[in-house]
C-alpha cells in the first residue's frame, strides 16, 4: 500500500465516523428527556417499538435517517423528520414500518414528516410490500400548515395511498399507541387492520378542549377516543392492546399469517464475498473529488467473487458497463469511469465526463438488462456531459437524450449510489432521484449540485461582481478573494451529502460497507412486485 492510499483510507475513516456520529446524535429524536418522560407514561420509543417489531439479530435498512437534519431550526428542529421508517423482516417476511417518534414536538407532522412517510408509501406500492404503521401523532405542526396541509404531495395525500394500496392488495396494518387527533385519524382506519393501546392510544377527529369550544359538550379525551371507546362501542379499532409490546406482538402474529406472495423472478444464486478486500475502498478512493481512480477497483470490492462481466469495454471508456451479482443476485452495473481514458484514435477523454460513446454504450446496455430482466445499478461519480464544439458537433444531446430516455423507461429496478460527484445533467443520466431508484443512497463522499463548488462560485462570483460595478462598488482584490470564499462556503455546504439527506433528493447516507445490503435487500423487496410491462423507450433519435 503506499501513502496516497493510507491517506485516502484515514480521510474517508474520518467522513465515516463524522456520519456514525451524525446518526447517533439524530437517533436521541428530542433527547434524553423527552425519551425518559415517555418511558414514565409506560411507552417505548419509536426506534425501541420498531427493535421490538422486527425479528432479532435480521438485517433492516433505515429509510431516511437524515430528513429535516439542519432545517426547521427557529422551531427547535425535527430529527429524523419526526418519523422512523426501515425496511426490515416480522416472522421472515420483508416490510416497511413506519413509526411517529413523539419525542419530537410530540410526533407533529412538519414539511419533511410529510414527504418522508410518503417516501415510505411510495416504497411499499413500488415493491408490494407490507406497510406497518406505529402512531402517536399530535398531528399537523400548526405553525407550518400551509406548508403540510393543502397541496398534492402534502398530508392528504397520504390517506389517498392508504385507499390505492389497498385497492393493489398491499397489506396494511395500524397500531394507535398514542395520540391520532384530527385528519391523522384516518390513517389506522383506512388500514386493513387497527389496533389501539389501553389507556394511552386514542383517536378522535377533535379533542375534548375544542369538542367544548365547538358543541359545549364535556367529556374526557379516554371516554371521547380510547381503546374502550373504539373496540367496544364504535367498532373503529379492531383490536385493543394492553400495552405497546402486546400491540406489536399483535402486529407480529397478523404479519405470521399472510399468504406467499408473486415473486418477478429475478436471478439468484448462493451468495458470495467479494474476492477482493471491501476494506480497501476507503484507500482507493480520493481524498479530493477533482482526483482520478479506476472505478473497476471498486466494483471489484462490491460483487461477488470480484467478477465482473464488462460489456463493451473498449468502447465508450468513461462508462463501465457489465454484469455481477450482488449477495447472490444477478445485476446490470453503469458505473461512471473516473480515470483519463484513450480511445482507439489517441484521443484522451476526461474521467467522470459521459461523451457520445459513452451514452451510447449505456443506451444499449441498459435496453440488454430490461430484455434479461436484471435489476440495474447505477455508480454515480459524474460531472456531467462533455461539452464544446467538437461534442455539439458529434450530436452529444442527441446521445445524452437517448440515454435519458432508456433511463426513464427502464421497466426493471433501478438502485443508485452516488460514490462521489452527482452533478448537473449527469446526476439525470445516471438514475438520480427524478428517474424513479427503487433506492438512492450517498456515501460520505458523495457531492450533489448543478456543478462543483469551484466553478458554481466563480459563475456567481461574476455576477455579483457585474451588480456591484452597475452600482459603483470599488472592489479589491482581498474583497474579490473574500467574496469568492463566502460564496464557494454557501454552495459548499448545499452540495453535501447530509444537505441531500436531510431533503429526501437521497434516501440514506451510508458507510461503503453497508452498500451490498442496501442492494440486496433492495432487489429483495422489489422481487415482490412483478414486472407488469414490457420495455419500450418511445421515439428515440438513432
Amino acid at each position: 500500500m503506499d501513502i496516497n492510499f493510507n491517506k485516502n483510507e484515514d480521510h474517508n475513516k474520518l467522513l465515516v465516523s463524522e456520519c456514525r456520529n451524525r446518526l447517533a446524535r439524530i437517533k436521541k429524536g428530542g433527547g434524553q428527556q423527552r425519551i425518559d418522560k415517555l418511558h414514565s407514561e409506560g411507552k417505548i420509543t419509536a426506534r425501541e417499538r420498531i427493535d421490538y417489531l422486527l425479528d432479532k439479530n435480521s438485517q433492516s435498512i433505515e429509510i431516511g435517517a437524515f430528513a429535516g437534519d439542519g432545517m426547521y431550526e427557529e422551531h427547535g428542529g425535527c430529527p429524523s423528520g419526526g418519523v422512523v421508517v426501515k425496511i426490515g423482516y416480522i416472522k421472515g417476511r420483508q416490510c416497511v414500518v413506519v413509526a411517529n417518534d413523539a419525542t419530537v414536538k410530540a410526533g407533529a407532522w412538519f414539511p419533511i414528516t410529510g414527504k418522508k412517510n410518503l417516501r415510505a408509501q411510495e416504497i411499499a406500492m413500488e415493491n408490494r410490500l407490507p406497510i406497518i404503521y406505529l402512531v402517536d401523532s399530535a398531528g399537523v405542526y400548526l405553525p407550518m400548515q400551509d406548508e403540510i396541509f393543502p397541496d398534492k404531495e402534502h398530508f392528504g395525500r397520504i390517506f389517498r395511498n392508504n385507499a390505492v394500496m389497498s385497492s393493489m392488495g398491499i397489506v396494511q396494518i395500524a397500531a394507535v399507541m398514542g395520540s391520532c387527533v384530527a385528519g391523522g385519524a384516518y390513517l389506522p382506519i383506512m388500514s386493513d387492520e387497527a389496533l389501539i393501546v389501553d389507556k394511552t392510544g386514542s383517536i378522535f377527529l377533535a379533542g375534548s378542549y375544542l369538542v367544548k369550544a365547538a358543541i359545549g359538550e364535556s367529556i374526557d379525551n379516554e371516554s371521547l377516543g380510547g381503546a374502550t371507546t373504539h373496540c367496544e362501542i364504535s367498532g373503529v379499532t379492531d383490536y385493543k392492546a394492553k400495552d405497546d409490546k402486546d400491540a406489536l406482538d399483535k402486529i407480529k402474529n397478523i404479519i405470521d399469517k399472510i399468504g406467499d406472495y408473486t415473486k418477478a423472478g429475478f436471478n439468484r444464486i448462493t451468495p458470495s464475498l467479494p474476492s477482493e478486500n471491501p476494506e480497501d475502498i476507503y484507500g482507493i478512493l480520493p481524498r479530493s473529488r477533482a482526483d482520478q481512480y479506476d472505478m473497476r477497483e471498486i466494483i471489484k470490492r462490491l460483487v461477488d467473487r470480484s467478477e465482473f462481466e464488462e460489456y463493451k469495454a473498449g468502447y465508450g471508456k468513461t462508462l463501465l458497463t457489465g454484469y455481477a451479482r450482488i449477495d447472490g443476485w444477478a445485476v446490470g452495473i453503469v458505473a461512471n469511469q473516473r480515470k483519463v481514458v484513450k480511445t482507439k484514435k489517441g484521443e484522451m477523454q476526461f474521467g467522470g465526463v459521459i461523451y457520445s460513446d459513452s451514452a451510447d454504450k449505456a443506451t444499449r446496455f441498459i435496453a440488454n438488462c430490461n430484455q434479461k430482466k436484471i435489476p440495474l445499478i447505477f455508480l454515480q461519480d459524474v460531472t456531467g456531459f462533455m461539452v464544446g464544439s467538437k461534442s455539439e458537433h458529434g450530436g452529444i444531446i442527441k446521445d445524452g437524450a437517448k440515454m435519458v430516455n432508456a433511463v426513464s423507461n427502464s421497466v426493471v429496478p433501478k438502485f443508485t449510489v452516488v460514490i462521489g460527484n452527482s452533478y448537473g445533467a449527469g446526476n439525470y443520466a445516471m438514475c438520480g432521484k427524478a428517474y424513479d431508484p427503487r433506492l438512492i443512497f450517498a456515501w460520505p463522499s458523495a457531492e450533489l449540485a448543478v456543478m462543483g463548488g469551484a466553478q458554481a462560485a466563480k459563475v456567481l462570483l461574476q455576477i455579483e461582481k457585474a451588480s456591484l460595478k452597475k452600482k459603483g462598488v470599488p472592489i479589491t482584490e482581498e474583497r474579490e478573494a473574500a467574496m469568492f470564499n463566502d460564496i464557494k462556503s454557501r454552495y459548499d455546504q448545499q452540495t453535501s451529502p447530509y444537505y441531500a439527506a436531510a431533503r429526501l433528493w437521497t434516501d440514506a447516507v451510508i458507510d461503503p460497507a453497508d452498500t451490498r445490503k442496501w442492494i440486496s435487500m433492495g432487489i429483495e423487496a422489489a422481487d415482490h412486485a412483478p414486472i407488469e410491462r414490457p420495455y419500450n423507450p418511445g421515439v428515440i433519435q438513432v
